[in-house]
């Protein structure tokens, strides 16, 4: 457990100090391609740890376990958050160099939220915690939680600086909560309506995960069913 906290320590940390404070200074001594190259083999790395730090951990001593049932309704909430993923990387103006978009009327996944990957991976953590109370589940929900709570944040902050009005009037016309701006009438419910990409994206990808899942359901159905 003390592996795997340090290992999501190092994850979330690395992630939000080269995405924010220390990214002007490395990509103008790297370049942006090698800045993203660092970028890419510090995350790559780091969740290299996570992962064999997980598996060498256990879910003994789980404080809750949800109940079967709860299960597709889990899904549920993973499909949602499958389309807010792949929806977020089609025209996001949060992109680097594509500042321009913020100027365009919200449609899709960011009528829906200005942050559709941070909220998938909000989503991704929330509904991970709810099903299992594991230490190490926890820990790694934990982790993914505050880094897109807290990357939301300095994405935020990190724009404003650099786009100056044209960020401003787009987080005025748009909403961090997801479907807030529909319900403040900035958006029309019409325009929350995925895209095509995000929508057969977002379902193979869940499809995928659900997939892979699958052999760890069963037995778990089959025990908490005596």
């Amino acid at each position: 457990m003390t592996a795997l906290a340090l290992a999501t320590l190092a994850f979330v940390g690395s992630h939000l100090l080269l995405s924010h404070p220390l990214r002007p200074a490395l990509a103008a001594r790297l370049g942006e391609r090698g800045f993203l190259i660092l970028y890419s083999l510090v995350a790559l790395a780091t969740f290299a740890w996570i992962i064999v730090a997980y598996r060498r951990g256990s879910d003994a001593g789980a404080l809750w376990v949800a109940p079967y049932q709860y299960w597709p309704f889990a899904s549920l909430l993973m499909l949602f958050a499958s389309i807010l993923l792949v929806g977020s990387l089609v025209g996001n103006p949060a992109h680097p160099g594509a500042g321009r978009r913020a100027g365009a009327a919200p449609r899709g996944v960011y009528a829906i939220t200005r942050h559709p990957m941070n909220w998938s991976f909000l989503l991704w953590a929330l509904v991970h915690a709810s099903l299992s109370g594991s230490p190490r589940n926890l820990i790694v929900a934990g982790g993914i939680l505050v880094l897109a709570l807290l990357g939301s944040i300095g994405q935020d902050r990190k724009k404003e600086q650099l786009l100056g009005d044209a960020w401003r009037d787009w987080e005025a016309r748009t909403s961090f909560v997801p479907f807030g701006a529909a319900v403040a009438g900035k958006v029309r419910w019409r325009d929350c309506i995925p895209g095509a990409i995000a929508l057969v994206g977002g379902i193979i990808l869940w499809a995928l995960a659900t997939s892979y899942h699958a052999p760890l359901v069963s037995p778990l159905g089959d025990l908490l069913s005596r």
